[in-house]
């Protein structure tokens, strides 16, 4: 229960913020604007309410992996596809934009990974007595 607090937390804030600045663009008359601001929520709210998977320490990395792509497979994607941002008038736009969500998302999980693997647990061992 502690956990779905947590997702609910995370994703709730970006969410609701980034709903209510393009609810308020939709009404000043900037469709496009607020589409894209919604797309930018709904993709902010994805990623911050998947995070908890990585503190579930009882899964091995590959089924954090998965259930986060499957996550953002089923929110991020299709915030993609209906943002606006990208041209889909033929079958290979749509593929130009999975090719996108699929490398960025390689891409991002390489950083992390790195970054949370190797990069901070050197920070945070102390240096060792002389």
């Amino acid at each position: 229960m502690k956990m779905l607090g947590a997702v609910l937390l995370r994703a709730g804030i970006p969410l609701v913020i980034m709903t209510a600045i393009g609810i308020a663009l939709f009404a000043q008359g900037k469709p496009d604007d607020g589409r894209a601001t919604l797309a930018v929520g709904v993709i902010a709210a994805a990623v911050s309410g998947a995070s908890v998977i990585y503190q579930i320490e009882t899964w091995s990395m590959r089924k954090q992996t998965l259930v986060h792509f499957v996550i953002m497979g089923v929110t991020v994607l299709p915030a993609l596809l209906l943002s606006g941002w990208f041209a889909l008038d033929t079958p290979w736009h749509y593929l130009a934009v999975i090719g996108v969500f699929l490398g960025v998302g390689v891409l991002l999980w390489a950083f992390f990974f790195v970054l949370f693997t190797r990069i901070l647990p050197k920070r945070s061992t102390p240096p060792a007595a002389t």
